[in-house]
């Protein structure tokens, strides 16, 4: 029982980072699951099944707070779910031992780019010129779905963080759209794991915990989009993300004992400098805009 609330309390505060920032739902979630010796492909099953109801109420709530870019949803929508059922007829048929390690390293690899990503964003500005066209959108909707499903999470990472730094979509309406096109994503994985595994390979008590901590947070997040400093919350979710599956490449590869509590905790004190030099930027770059709009009034 104590191991179902901590999933949940798990699902809570992963969609509350998901709702912000349009990414780390999937890889927060899988990567908890996977430390608690569930399977590859029936973590990642339970995780897509939760994300139906998450995505579907967080989808419904940046659309009241106008948040959705529906024309990018549209096109995002097939080929998501196509490589979402792909990539879960993939997952499916691995070796469980042997798709730890593999899987741990996208998520470890997701989670340095989403570091990177905010950490990388300064003082700048974003400039929008056009919407995303559908050449770019369809071939970034088939390889997130199928990377969502394969590590458990991806559809964020990529797909925010793409339309992000293309610039032709605010990022309110960015998360939004991503956070609404998951929920296609998530019946696509879903659907591919159920045919390959089978109801009785998916933890539904772990899906179950997922899905009621994620509706709960889903509404909240979509209200905090517009008021928390994303770049410190990406740093913080990719840092754990990590660390953790940092933990699972290194045991993989036979470290244990010391140096392995070495490199972690090395790990995490570079971690915590990541957050506190992200706060800093944030804070400077408020500063930037408060003269910015100072000296245009005057």
């Amino acid at each position: 029982m104590r191991k179902i609330i901590v999933v949940a309390l798990v699902g809570l505060l992963a969609q509350l980072v998901d709702g912000s920032l349009g990414m780390a739902y999937g890889v927060t979630s899988t990567t908890i699951l996977l430390a608690a010796g569930v399977a590859p492909a029936a973590a990642s099953a339970a995780v897509h099944f939760s994300e139906i109801g998450t995505s579907l109420v967080s989808g419904a709530s940046h659309a009241k707070f106008g948040n959705v870019d529906w024309r990018t949803v549209g096109i995002l929508a097939v080929p998501g779910f196509v490589g979402a059922f792909a990539g879960a007829t993939f997952l499916s048929n691995l070796d469980g031992d042997a798709a730890k390690p593999l899987v741990a390293f996208i998520l470890f690899s997701l989670g340095v780019y989403v570091i990177y990503r905010f950490l990388r964003l300064g003082g700048r500005r974003p400039e929008f010129r056009s919407r995303p066209s559908a050449f770019f959108l369809a071939p970034m909707g088939l390889f997130g779905g199928a990377l969502d499903s394969i590590g458990g999470g991806g559809w964020g990472p990529v797909g925010t963080t793409s339309l992000l730094s293309s610039g032709r979509l605010e990022p309110r309406k960015v998360v939004g759209s991503i956070d609404t096109s998951e929920f296609v994503v998530a019946v696509g994985g879903s659907l591919g794991f159920i045919l390959a595994l089978g109801s009785q390979g998916i933890p539904w008590e772990f899906a179950l915990a997922l899905l009621v901590g994620g509706v709960i947070a889903a509404p909240i997040a979509a209200w905090l989009v517009k008021h928390l400093a994303a770049r410190v919350l990406g740093v913080a979710a990719g840092g754990l993300i990590v660390v953790t599956n940092v933990k699972t490449l290194a045991e993989a590869a036979g470290a244990s004992g010391l140096s392995l509590w070495s490199g972690l905790a090395f790990l995490a004190v570079l971690w915590v400098v990541g957050i506190v030099w992200a706060v800093q930027q944030e804070r400077a770059a408020r500063e930037t805009a408060r003269l910015e709009e100072a000296y245009a009034g005057s």
